[in-house]
């Protein structure tokens, strides 16, 4: 029987007036600075993102978990809060665009609805870039459109001056009755947090994380009232709950599925692994860049990333490319998404130059300057295949600037696109044999199908190879599926 409980949880939600206010500049080096104190500190981030989530996970020392009502139920999005969260920790949640930007609107999934969801103080970042006293509207019309929200206090942003912070902060009291708790300077020359085409560069192309979080830690602890936030944070109400028995239960492990772990391919959500994990999986990190064999896997995950910035490389890598491509046509399962994708195709070109990729797929793919997918998405399965059972309507989300060079796929795709890209034609999910690749990212707490039959086919191909009399991996190369 579920247990009614109640869990103190410090927590605040660190949101903006619009995209590129200063939130993660700001949640990262709340992060950071409350660490260099002596506080413990847990992040989250809210939407789907994997790069946001990396850097907040240099800077807070702890996996961070997304939270999002579109891609999840929002009581499933509670509870992942709640069980994760640290009762002894400063809980920081990075929200996603504006404060009140949502699906539709009325604002459905915004990170004030998070907020709510969490009954979560607001800490708000405002740009303050050429503004002065009309911060004090923006900052009343933010208050105003929910009186229920508790917005608790407000960080400027990209403040010119001594005179810039001062006449900012007095109208934002005195007009909007916030309290001003930090106003970070504008810094000259690019960003503390380098950016590209699909927003930050990760950590793990980067490098050098602890002396970037410790600068931006710096910076937040010079120009922002830190024992305000911990003040806030702690004055959060508990959060009520019913404690129940995990529905996912860990069983023996059954099957070793191996996992493309590097600079290149970083986008995975913890859940998406956990769920492997607790299925039966071995996870068996493999470095596309380096790894010139395939361990004894009998299945292979391939999440999102950026091979475009790792082309060449990968390109070089003639030997991995060729195990790999032997092995989908051997029967190995692969489960693959957005850089996944790219990855199992035969190639991408970037301006005038063409890099050869695994060619599971006989599809060739251009970069653009421009997303070609961005956002949200909803399909449907309307075609047999091993990862989703037909009819189902599938959430995600996808973010990509590669598409195919050609219109004409000759390859099957299983997914009907009603919201979103895909690949071409309005389909997505590309299959052949026990091979399934698509532009949609899934997180696993919303959609667990595709994780618990990447399993099932891994333990199949794992029986017949034992059957065989072979062990896995390159060795079992040379034979047909059947």
């Amino acid at each position: 029987m579920p247990v009614d409980r109640s869990k103190f949880i410090p927590r605040i939600v660190v949101a903006g007036t619009s995209g590129d206010s200063g939130k993660t500049l700001v949640s990262v080096g709340l992060l950071a600075g409350l660490r260099q104190l002596g506080y413990v500190t847990c992040a989250f981030k809210k939407g789907p993102d994997f790069i946001d989530p990396a850097w907040l996970m240099a800077a807070s020392g702890s996996k961070v978990r997304n939270l999002d009502t579109f891609l999840v139920d929002s009581q499933k999005v509670r509870t992942s809060f709640i069980t994760h969260s640290d009762s002894d920790s400063i809980n920081l949640i990075e929200g996603n665009r504006g404060l009140y930007d949502g699906f539709d609107v009325d604002g459905s999934h915004s990170t004030a609805e998070l907020a709510r969801l969490l009954d979560a103080p607001v800490i708000l970042v405002i740009c303050a870039t050429k503004t002065t006293r009309t911060l004090a509207a923006v900052a009343l019309g933010m208050r105003q459109m929910d009186p229920q929200l508790n917005i608790a206090g407000v960080i400027l942003n990209q403040v010119g001056g001594s005179r810039h912070r001062r006449i900012a902060s007095e109208a934002i009291e005195k007009y909007a009755g916030l309290k001003v708790i930090g106003a970070v300077p504008r810094i000259s020359g690019t960003s503390l947090l380098p950016a590209r085409h699909l927003g930050l560069v990760t950590p793990a192309e980067y490098g050098m994380t602890s002396e970037i979080t410790g600068e931006i830690g710096k910076l937040i602890t010079d120009h922002v009232d830190l024992n305000r936030i911990v003040e806030i944070a702690r004055r959060s109400p508990d959060l009520n709950f019913q404690e129940r028995t995990s529905d996912r239960k860990t069983t023996e492990t059954k099957v070793k599925i191996g996992y493309f772990s590097d600079s290149a391919f970083t986008f995975y959500y913890p859940e998406n692994l956990e769920l492997l994990q607790s299925l039966g999986a071995e996870l068996v990190p493999i470095s596309s860049l380096s790894s010139r064999k395939l361990p004894g896997i009998s299945g292979l995950y391939i999440g999102g990333g950026f091979p475009e910035t790792h082309a060449d490389r990968l390109a070089k890598n003639h030997e991995l490319k060729a195990e790999i491509k032997r092995g989908a046509e051997n029967g190995l399962p692969i489960y693959a998404e957005c850089g996944g994708l790219i990855y199992l195709c035969r190639s991408l070109k970037l301006k005038e130059k063409t890099y050869s990729m695994a060619g599971v797929f006989d599809i060739d793919l251009a970069m653009g300057e421009k997303p070609h997918g961005h956002g949200y998405s909803r399909m449907q399965a309307d075609l047999d295949n091993e990862y989703y059972p037909g009819g189902i309507e599938i959430r995600g989300h996808e973010f990509h600037y590669t598409y195919p060079l050609s219109e004409q796929i000759g390859e099957k795709m299983v997914l009907s696109v009603s919201k979103g890209t895909g690949i071409a034609g309005g389909r997505d999910g590309l299959v052949k044999q026990n091979v399934f690749a698509a532009y949609l990212h899934v997180h696993a707490d919303g959609e667990g199908s595709w994780a618990s039959n990447l399993v099932r086919l891994a333990s199949v191909y794992a029986h017949r190879n034992r059957n065989e009399g072979f062990s896995g991996g390159s060795q079992l190369f040379g034979r047909k599926a059947v």
